[in-house]
């Protein structure tokens, strides 16, 4: 039984598709890096209100690309149900708890926190005949990484630019809960999508994409901001601008090209990729700032890009050696 799983980690990670796979990856990982800046250009809006008004529009998309496809179709109840869990885990419930830990305890520390996600994916989802020892370059230059962005923060008590938060560990203990809920939602994805491979990536993105703005929906009237308060919220023309480029980028194309990645790639490689995510977010809370990397936080970045190169080096020689 084993050769023949071996068998197909190999086939899944051979000729065009994993470079397919990889350029889709790294593309969803700058997409999903624009959420970790969208809740400091909105600071008037709660965390309900951006998470619903993002997967709002991302679940609108969705339902009229597939009302109006030339070839609709739609999910069976079983289908329906796996696709109503995996929006919690993927969207909502992430994406909210993620709101709130950037609220709480800034940017970079959450985006570090959720940029662990690769470890655990690495770890959790390895391919068959993929030891701990092949692991082990990919996950020691991230683990580096993550040490020395951490480190240069100024510390857990200190978040970045002086910003006193009194609030900050609640956003780490958020942020944690948000990095579980991506990181089961990550492996369960890529698990459904290997098992119903008649179903392609842009189809499921749009199941997920209906899930989740209905679940968006009923969290907006369970405890949103009323409409007449949003109305009157400064900077209401921004954020509903912001809600709809994550909804559309971040959220529907971000999830066609993980799709992909996931089809085309074991979740252990996918997962390294989701490094990329933590690169564009730490480049954009940059350009927000108006500020240029540290060189410590330079080196930290190429510790991040080395663990990726480290990591599809290991799964290549798994390719080459079945």
């Amino acid at each position: 039984m084993a050769p023949s799983l071996r068998q197909t980690t190999v086939s899944a990670l051979s000729g065009g598709a994993v470079l397919t796979g990889i350029l889709a990856g790294l593309a969803a990982g700058a997409l999903w890096g624009l959420v970790f800046i969208a809740p400091r250009m909105a600071v008037h809006f709660s965390a309900v209100d951006l998470t619903a008004g993002r997967f709002l529009s991302f679940g609108a998309l969705s339902f009229l690309l597939l009302v109006f496809a030339r070839r609709r179709v739609w999910p069976s109840l079983q289908q329906s149900l796996a696709a109503a869990g995996m929006s919690v885990l993927g969207f909502t419930g992430y994406y909210l708890l993620l709101v709130l830990a950037i609220r709480d305890a800034g940017t970079e520390i959450p985006s570090l926190i959720i940029g662990t996600i690769p470890l655990w994916m690495m770890l959790l989802g390895r391919p068959v005949g993929f030891g701990h020892r092949a692991l082990l370059p990919g996950l020691a230059l991230t683990l580096a990484g993550l040490l020395l962005m951490m480190c240069v923060s100024g510390g857990l008590s200190q978040p970045a630019n002086g910003v006193q938060m009194p609030h900050f560990w609640r956003g780490v203990a958020f942020a944690v809960a948000s990095m579980v809920c991506w990181t089961a939602f990550g492996l369960l994805n890529a698990a459904w999508l290997k098992k119903h491979t008649k179903v392609s990536a842009m189809t499921w993105a749009n199941w997920l994409g209906i899930a989740t703005g209905m679940g968006a929906l009923l969290l907006w009237l369970a405890a949103g901001t009323d409409a007449g308060a949003l109305r009157a919220t400064p900077g209401l023309a921004q954020a509903v601008l912001l809600c709809v480029v994550t909804g559309i980028g971040s959220a529907w194309l971000a999830t066609i090209f993980w799709n992909i990645a996931s089809q085309r790639l074991s979740a252990s490689l996918c997962g390294q990729l989701i490094v990329s995510e933590t690169l564009f977010a730490l480049f954009y809370s940059f350009v927000w700032d108006g500020r240029w990397p540290t060189l410590i936080q330079t080196l930290a970045c190429v510790f991040f890009i080395a663990g990726i190169f480290a990591s599809l080096s290991g799964h290549r020689q798994l390719t080459q050696h079945p």
